[in-house]
C-alpha cells in the first residue's frame, strides 16, 4: 500500500514548510513557504552563504543609510532564497513582508511591491510568487490592493473565523490558518493535556473556514499550517493545501495505513451566515476571541524577533566582508 504522504497528495496540494534548500530538494513539494523564522534557521547553513554574500553586495551597490542597506540586504536574501526554491519546485513560493509592518498598510504595500520588483530583476516569473502578509485589518487592506494590481497574497498568522472571512471578502488568493498554535493556546488555557485529533481546536477552526468558503463560493485557497502532529494533518486531508514541516512529511511517508479524505467541496454546507466584514465588525469579533488576539500578537512578536536576529547576522557579515 502507498504511504500516507502519497495518499495525501491525491487529495491535497502538499507544501513544504521550510526554507531549507536541501530539505526542499529532498521532498520536492508542489509549493514552498518561508517566514523570518525559517529563513533564520536556513541562513546558518552553507547553502545560504553565497546568497548572504550576494545580498550584502547588492545592498552596498544600492547605497543609502546603513538601515536602508540592511533592509535591502534582508529583502534580497529572501528573494534569492525564493529563487533557489523555485528552481526545485513546480509551483509557487511565499515570501513574507517584515512583520514590523503588520499594522501599516502603506508600508506593507511599499515592501510588497519592492519584493516583487526584486524577483523580477532576478528573472523570476512573478506569478510564481505569493507575498505573505499578517492577517491584521491593515494587512488585509494591503492585500486587497495588491490583488487588484495582480500581486497574489498569502495571508498568514490567521487564527480566527473573522480573519478568514475578511480575507475572502478582500479577494485574497490564499490564507494560511494556523492549527498547532491554536492547539497550544487551548492546552495552556483549558486545563487539558491533550485533544483527540477529531476534537483538536485548530483542526475544527480550519474545517469551519474551509466549509464556509466552499459553501459560499469563495475562491480564496485554504492552506492549513503550523502542525504539531500528523493526526492534525490527517483530519484535514482534502483541504486545498497543507504546508507541512520536513519532520512530519517523514512521518507521513513512513506510515502505510489507509488515509481517509475528511474535507471536500462536493455537497458542502456551512451554518455560518455573515454579512460584510467592515473594520468595526472585524475589530469587535477579534477582541471577543482571546485566543486569536493573543496568538496573533505573539506571532507578530516572534517573527519580528527573528527578523531582527536575521538582520544582526547580515550586519555582522557586512562588517566582516
Amino acid at each position: 500500500m502507498t504511504n500516507k504522504l502519497e495518499q495525501l497528495k491525491t487529495m491535497t496540494t502538499v507544501v513544504a514548510d521550510t526554507g531549507d534548500i536541501d530539505a526542499i530538494a529532498q521532498w520536492r513539494p508542489q509549493d514552498a513557504t518561508t517566514n523570518p523564522s525559517l529563513l533564520l534557521k536556513a541562513a546558518a547553513s552553507d547553502a545560504y552563504r553565497p546568497m548572504l554574500d550576494k545580498a550584502v553586495a547588492d545592498a552596498r551597490r544600492h547605497g543609502g543609510s546603513d538601515a536602508e542597506q540592511l533592509t535591502v540586504a534582508t529583502d534580497t536574501l529572501a528573494v534569492l532564497a525564493g529563487r533557489e526554491i523555485l528552481n526545485l519546485i513546480p509551483g509557487v513560493v511565499s515570501t513574507e513582508v517584515d512583520a514590523r509592518l503588520s499594522f501599516d498598510t502603506a508600508g506593507t504595500l511599499e515592501r510588497a511591491r519592492r519584493l516583487v520588483d526584486l524577483y523580477d530583476k532576478q528573472g523570476v516569473d512573478t506569478s510564481r510568487v505569493l507575498i505573505k502578509i499578517a492577517a491584521t485589518w491593515e494587512g488585509i487592506r494591503a492585500a486587497e490592493q495588491l490583488e487588484k494590481e495582480g500581486i497574489r497574497c498569502n495571508l498568514t498568522l490567521l487564527f480566527s473565523f473573522i480573519q478568514a472571512a475578511a480575507c475572502a471578502q478582500a479577494g485574497a488568493f490564499l490564507i494560511s490558518p494556523f492549527v498547532g498554535r491554536i492547539l497550544d493556546w487551548h492546552l495552556a488555557n483549558s486545563g487539558r493535556d491533550s485533544y483527540p485529533a477529531a476534537e483538536d481546536p485548530g483542526v475544527l477552526s480550519v474545517s469551519r473556514i474551509y466549509n464556509y468558503f466552499k459553501a459560499n463560493d469563495y475562491n480564496t485557497v485554504v492552506m492549513g499550517a503550523s502542525f504539531r502532529n500528523t493526526g492534525e494533518i490527517e483530519m484535514l486531508a482534502g483541504c486545498d493545501r497543507l504546508t507541512i514541516s520536513p519532520a512530519l512529511l517523514q512521518e507521513l511517508q513512513d506510515d502505510t495505513a489507509p488515509l481517509t479524505r475528511k474535507l471536500s467541496a462536493e455537497g458542502v454546507s456551512s451554518p455560518d451566515k455573515l454579512g460584510t466584514v467592515n473594520e468595526r465588525v472585524f475589530r469587535w469579533e477579534s477582541n471577543e476571541d482571546a485566543m486569536a488576539t493573543e496568538k496573533l500578537a505573539d506571532g507578530i512578536r516572534r517573527f519580528t524577533a527573528d527578523q531582527i536576529e536575521l538582520e544582526q547576522r547580515v550586519r555582522q557579515l557586512a562588517k566582516a566582508a
